[in-house]
Formats: C-alpha cells, sequence, structure tokens
C-alpha cells in the first residue's frame, strides 16, 4: 500500500544496521557507515547506527570512529545471542518509532535473514544484495509529459539480476524506509576519526517471549585456521582451468611466495576441489586485494562481480579469447602448468638477490 507524500516526508536519515557478534562489531557495519555518510549528504541528514545485543554499549564509540552520528542502543537479555524474532521486534520497533528514510543492513547470513522479516513487518520493499547504491532521480529519466511525476531524492539500489546477466537499478519511491541489503566487500569504510563521538540514544520496545522464540540450547563454533580472502592483500585464484584438487598445488606455492592467499571461482567450489570459504564471486565473496591472479578462470559476469575492483588484476588462460582479459589489468595467454611455476620460480629468485 502506497504512503502519502505527507506520511514519506515524516521519514528521514540514513539508518544502518550494526550487526555485532559476540560484542564485536563485524566489518560490514563499518562499510555501511562509510556509505551511509556518502549518501546522507545530498539529503543532508545524519547517519544512524542501530546497535542491538545485550551489554554492548562500549560499541558506541567505534561507531562513532567510522561515522555515525548517533547510536540508537536496543539492548536486553533477549538480544545476546542473534535469534530471528527478538532482532526483528527491535529493528521493526526502532523503524517505527524514529522513522529512518534510508535502512542499510548488510547481506551477511544475520542481514539475509534479518532484513526481509523487518521489511515485511514494516510492509516496504526490500532490495537485495546491492552492489550500488546512490541518491538521484527515479525514473532514472523523465518520462515525456510525465516530468512532475518524476520522484528525486531517491535511494537507487543496483544488483545483478536473472543470475546475473544483467544490472537492475531498482527504487522504492511510494514506501519508507528505503531498505536494501549489501554484500560484505562492495563498500569501503572511511578512515576512523579518532575521538570521534555520536548521541547515543537508549530505546527498548520490551520483548515478551512467544511462539516464534527458538531456545538456543548450544551455540557450537567452528574452528579454522584459514584466513579470511577478505582480508587478504593478494590472491592467487583457481578456476576450472586447474584441472584437479591436487594440481592447486602449483597456485598453493605461487601464493606463499608472494605472502598471499588461495582462492577459487564456483566451479571449483562445486567440484568439491576447495572449501565454500575460498570462494570469489556473486555467490561466494567480493574482494578487493592489491592483486589477484586470475588462473585457469574464464571470467564469467558471476565471478567477475566478486573481484573486479581489485587494484591490479593478472590473468592466465590458455583461452585468449576468455572474458576475464576484458577485467585484467595484465593477461597471460598459455598453458598456466608451465606458466605459473616458471613464475613463482622467477618471484624467488628475484626475493633471494634482494
Amino acid at each position: 500500500m502506497k504512503m502519502s507524500p505527507e506520511e514519506i516526508a515524516k521519514y528521514e536519515g540514513v539508518f544502518v544496521f550494526a550487526q555485532q557478534v559476540d560484542n564485536e562489531v563485524s566489518g560490514i557495519a563499518y562499510e555501511l557507515l562509510g556509505k551511509a555518510k556518502e549518501l546522507a549528504a545530498p539529503l543532508n541528514a545524519k547517519v544512524t547506527a542501530v546497535l542491538i545485543g545485550y551489554q554492548v554499549k562500549g560499541l558506541c564509540d567505534k561507531l562513532a570512529e567510522y561515522g555515525a552520528d548517533r547510536v540508537i542502543l536496543v539492548d536486553d537479555k533477549e538480544l545476546e545471542t542473534y535469534r530471528t524474532e527478538p532482532y526483528a521486534h527491535a529493528l521493526s520497533s526502532v523503524i517505527n518509532e524514529f522513522k529512518p528514510d534510508i535502512m542499510l543492513v548488510g547481506a551477511t547470513a544475520i542481514g539475509r535473514d534479518l532484513g526481509p522479516t523487518v521489511s515485511a513487518r514494516v510492509q516496504t520493499g526490500l532490495t537485495a544484495d546491492c552492489t550500488v547504491l546512490e541518491i538521484g532521480d527515479f525514473p532514472l529519466v523523465a518520462i515525456p509529459g510525465k516530468e512532475a511525476e518524476q520522484k528525486h531524492n531517491q535511494l537507487l539500489m543496483t544488483r545483478p539480476a536473472f543470475g546475473g546477466n544483467t544490472i537492475a537499478t531498482i527504487a522504492c519511491p511510494d514506501n519508507r524506509p528505503q531498505m536494501a541489503t549489501v554484500r560484505p566487500g562492495v563498500m569501503q569504510k572511511i578512515e576512523p576519526i579518532a575521538g570521534a563521538k555520536a548521541e547515543i540514544v537508549e530505546y527498548n520496545p520490551g520483548f515478551t517471549p512467544n511462539n516464534k522464540y527458538v531456545t538456543i540450547k548450544e551455540v557450537v563454533k567452528a574452528v579454522s585456521d584459514v584466513k579470511d580472502i577478505m582480508d587478504a592483500k593478494i590472491l592467487v585464484s583457481g578456476g576450472r582451468g586447474v584441472g584437479s584438487a591436487e594440481n592447486f598445488k602449483i597456485l598453493e606455492d605461487l601464493a606463499e611466495v608472494l605472502g598471499g592467499q588461495v582462492s577459487c571461482s564456483r566451479a571449483v567450489v562445486d567440484a568439491g576441489w576447495k572449501p565454500k570459504d575460498l570462494q570469489v564471486g556473486q555467490t561466494g565473496k567480493t574482494v578487493r586485494p592489491h592483486v589477484y591472479f586470475a588462473i585457469g578462470i574464464s571470467g564469467a559476469i558471476q565471478h567477475a562481480a566478486g573481484m573486479e575492483e581489485s587494484d591490479i588484476i593478472v590473468a592466465i588462460n590458455k583461452d585468449e579469447d576468455a572474458p576475464i582479459f576484458d577485467v585484467a589489468d595484465y593477461g597471460v595467454v598459455g598453458d598456466l602448468n608451465k606458466i605459473v611455476p616458471q613464475l613463482t620460480a622467477s618471484i624467488k629468485e628475484a626475493l633471494a638477490n634482494k
């Protein structure tokens, strides 16, 4: 149901769901605060972080340092560990009470559960897995004869659609808030502002457990010695063209001499050669390393969406027409089984003679 212009006018500000787990703010919250500051500028609006949890007030200053003008703190024992019902109640209550123009949520495991639930409760739309957010006019081009109907200062939400084969720009002109989930690694956090402080508003809508409250019996944490590829400065990524799980050894050797990490394409994960945690792409992780080696990777749009923002992209592929060369800064056409070991040996020699 459409809101009236008068109702829409009551909504203002850019809000960010500041996800925290175990009393530690998730990186996506800082990334979204950076984007929120950018979106707030043309709207002449303030940035608000919504912090939900238990005994998490100590995290407010950190959110201020990364761009929050205000923190709405919902602190309750029922919010100690993430559960859909109490968190959805908390965030939807904040939206109904404080009326944000824009509400951003990270497309994490938590955000992908929370975002759609909350958008349904506050009766607005949600654009999922956005890669670009900007303020502009909607429709993008005024319809002849209907120029007066074009709405300004709308959140334009861009995301891959139809399996990544096209890009869609979506708006929510007739309801508020304008909600989007954003993939981790896509937006950039600002340099922290040392000593920054934010207004803290403590708000608690009250929690009455009902039949939608699940009971957590035990939290089992997976232990992994594999570093997150989103933090890597150098990634050596392999695709189907590597040939086998065993053949990834030559990529691991290159990563070792460079002080980097190995990652992979979806085809490698589907084949069972590498775990999902190492997957780059639209259905994997979005990465921004200084150097990205794409070895034996064709470079379909689904993969490119996850790595095209890398500073330098080096492609090695035997197919000179592979799409990966369209996004690569440097390309080598040839047999990776010969090229990669030679490259590794040359780098070793250069480092030894340094």
